[in-house]
């Protein structure tokens, strides 16, 4: 589980995370983010949208805290 927001604060969820990689004529790049999947339920272990679960935008920060490019 992670720490996650929720209405009362921050509480325990289970949670997917999906990375993207592009590929194009410059190579392959790693993008400084993904998808996570959230159980939105205290104690679910579904994470998938179609069975109750949510999804939030995650970024990936570098060691001062700006977002990594």
């Amino acid at each position: 589980t992670v720490p996650t927001l929720v209405e009362a604060g921050l509480a325990p969820r289970h949670v997917d995370f999906r990375p993207f990689v592009l590929t194009g004529a410059n190579g392959v790049k790693v993008v400084p983010g993904g998808l996570t999947r959230v159980a939105l339920r205290e104690g679910s272990l579904v994470v998938n949208s179609s069975q109750g679960g949510g999804t939030k935008d995650s970024f990936v920060l570098m060691d001062d805290g700006a977002a990594s490019c």
